[in-house]
Order: C-alpha cells, then structure tokens, then sequence
C-alpha cells in the first residue's frame, strides 16, 4: 500500500515509525513532515489544510491510505473530501470533529447523552463571563470554545487568575478561538487518558496513557501541549475502563449517530477520576502528543491493521494487542516554551543514541539545514523507551536525555513520577 501521513510533529513521526514496519507498507510519504520522518519516508511540502489540494497530491502518487493526524486538517473537513473523492481515510468528519474543535458542542453532547462531566456554561461576552467568574468563586476552569494547540485551556486556582483569562480569551491572544469561552467546574482527582477506536456505534480500546500537561516539576508552571507521557495509566484499570465505555464513550456515539454525525476514528477521552468514579475533561478526535508515541511503542506494525480495520469498518475482526509492558517518552522543548521561544539551534548527539524497538527519538520541531539538525519549534524531541517495568523505561529515556547536546533545550525530570509514587 501507498500511505500518506498528514501532520510534522512527534505524533506523526511516531505513527510513521509504526506503520513502516507492517509489511502491507510498501511506500510512505509523510507531509509536510519533519527531519526525523525525512529518515523512514518521503516527505512531501503540501497545505495539509486543503483537503483539494490533499485530494490531488493522493490521486497523483496512487495513495491507498491517509491517516490524518492533526486536529487541525479534520476541523477543515481534510476527511470529507477525500472520501468524496472514493480515498480511504482515518479521521472523524467535520461535523463529528467538532468534538474537539467546540468545546460547547462537546459539552452539549455529554448532556444530552447523560455522560458525566464538569458543570459548566458559554459565554461570548466578557462581562457576563467575569460575573459568573465572581458568582462562582475559584478554583475553576477558563477555556477557550475553538482550537488553541493545547494551550486554551486556563485552570485558575485564584479568582484573579481566571478573570485575567477572560480579558486575555476576549483581547485575542487564542484567536479565533476565543471568540466564545467555556467556564466550567474545577475538577479535582487523577487525570488519564483513555483512547479508543470507533466507527458508528462500534468502539475498540486502544490503550491508556498519562500526560504531563504542566512545563516544569512537580506539576508547576503554564499549561502545554505535553511534556511528557506514560503507558499504560495504572489508575485506568480494566473495570474503570469498562466504566468509562459504558458512561461515557458509548452514549457519545449514539448521540453522535442519532444527529446523523457519526464519529469515525480514534476519540481521545481525557478523564478526571476520584473515589473511582471518571468524569470526562475533555474529548480530542486525534491522538494525543506526547500520549501517541508511548501508544506506538508499545504497539508497533499492528497499528497499520488497526487502523485500517477503523477506516474499512471492520473493527469487530481486531483487537489491540499489548505486551505486558511499559513506555515512557520526554518532550525535550526549547527553552522558553509554551512563550516566546528562539528558533534554529543546532542539536546534537542524536546518531549516536540507540534506534530499536526499545529505544527512539520522536522528532517533533525538527529541520535539517546544511547538514545540521536545527530546532524549530517549541516542542522539538520526543524521547521515547519501553521496558518491562516503568522504572526501566523511565531509566533508559533519561539516559537518551543525557546524551543529547542541546544546551538551548530544557525537559521536566520527573516524568512518571505519579505512577512510581514519587
């Protein structure tokens, strides 16, 4: 098969470094891509957000196979065109899309399918939403309505906090994507992340992670797109997972169904859990960064039948397959990041890490420029590990870490300190 990845960050370069070891790969062209998925695949300078101009590039090099990884080109209804055009694709239409690109129709959704979630309310006007800010007190949650690459979303543990906020949201620092906002509950518990295939009414578990959303130790400072991850979430446990199936995951479906939007792809469920009970944060219609690289390497060449089964409608004939094992990755970031960051730092040391099916680096932020490796980005290095235990895995992705030469880069070192009980 011809395969087209669309998307250039550590998600990507992930899902590439898998497929490409299913024998049913025979070409894989990723676009735009970045300097590490320049290593395993053709990577093709293409606006990933015009689904036409998607749509021509696949009829002219014969692809079989898009697997859309972003958010973004599923908001634009990237999907809806290649299926009109007769091409297999993974991801959720437009419409059902808006799972993650509005965050009030989300909310909407859960209530009328029943699924437990934050109380909460919208707001397209800023004094209404400080009023409700001061009605209700702190802590509590201020998020942008639209898509803000993960950084939309404010948690204020003082009233003050959440009030500067709303004048950011309504001033235009998220964009578009403040033009409405979503004030909800503060939630307190365990956060993890339950990802599941669908297609219809149909679902199939795909594994569950922990992110680390905050960028420096102990969970302090502003919120990012990911600092890091683990897999598997020891608080998910077989009977919470069923749970969240039965209370959440399945009553979106239907009520997605019945609207005539039915939800193709993978549903990124972020939970809160206290007293054993999950209610849900938020929904993503892709998988998550950095949850997917821990996902792919624990994974591997079975996620190419995986996905194809959710595409082609045959997810009753698979399951996801796992070892009973441990993965770990460490967003190394540039310095500064989620603010202002310098761009085009040279990175080292990277040829002589280890590159097994125990051990990667996951570009995200990447571009090679005269033979150098050059940071890009904000969020540049995925570094990745699987081991039997989670302690290992941990070791051995800080013992990457330590290799790289980047001084104008930075990572948290506490990753997977929840779960080892640090």
């Amino acid at each position: 098969m011809n395969i087209l990845i669309l998307g250039s960050g550590g998600r990507e370069h992930s899902l590439a470094w898998a497929i490409k070891q299913n024998p049913k790969c025979d070409r894989l062209i990723c676009a735009p891509g970045n300097a590490g998925m320049d290593l395993i695949a053709d990577c093709a300078d293409l606006d990933i957000l015009d689904g036409g101009a998607v749509r021509d590039f696949c009829v002219e090099n014969a692809v079989d196979f898009v697997v859309i990884g972003p958010e973004a080109p599923l908001a634009a209804g990237v999907a809806d065109k290649l299926r009109a055009a007769g091409i297999l694709c993974f991801g959720p239409s437009q419409a059902a899309a808006r799972l993650e690109s509005s965050k009030s129709f989300t909310k909407e959704i859960c209530d009328a399918a029943k699924a437990p979630t934050a109380a909460w309310a919208r707001f397209d006007n800023a004094d209404a939403a400080r009023a409700h800010i001061r009605a209700q007190g702190a802590p509590i949650v201020v998020k942008a309505d639209g898509l803000a690459a993960g950084k939309g979303v404010i948690v204020a543990m003082t009233e003050e906090q959440a009030l500067t906020a709303i004048d950011d949201m309504f001033s235009g620092q998220f964009g578009a994507a403040g033009a409405e906002v979503v004030i909800e509950e503060f939630m307190e518990g365990e956060e993890a992340s339950f990802f599941v295939l669908c297609n219809g009414e149909t679902c199939l578990p795909m594994g569950t992670a922990q992110d680390h959303k905050r960028a420096y130790e102990g969970d302090k400072g502003p919120n990012t797109g990911g600092m890091g991850a683990y897999s598997p979430a020891p608080i998910l446990t077989d009977s919470l997972q069923e749970q969240v199936l039965d209370r959440i995951i399945r009553p979106t479906l239907r009520e997605m169904a019945r609207r005539g939007t039915p939800y193709q792809g993978v549903l990124y469920a972020g939970l809160m859990i206290a007293d054993r009970q999950a209610r849900l944060v938020e929904y993503n219609v892709r998988f998550g960064d950095p949850e997917c690289q821990v996902l792919m390497m624990r994974l591997g060449a079975q996620v190419l039948d995986l996905l194809l089964a959710c595409a082609e409608d045959r997810l009753d004939e698979v399951r996801a397959r796992f070892a009973d094992d441990h993965a770990l990755t460490v967003v190394m970031a540039a310095k500064g990041y989620p603010g202002a960051y310098e761009k085009g730092s040279e990175i080292r040391g990277l040829d002589d890490l280890p590159s097994t099916s125990s051990q990667q680096v996951f570009h995200a932020g990447t571009k090679l420029s005269d033979g150098r490796l050059r940071a890009v980005g904000g969020r540049v290095l995925n570094v990745t590990a699987r081991a039997p235990s989670l302690r290992k895995a941990r070791d051995l992705a800080y013992e990457m870490v330590d290799a790289i030469d980047w001084p104008e880069g930075f990572c948290r070192r506490d990753i997977g300190w929840r779960a080892l009980g640090e």
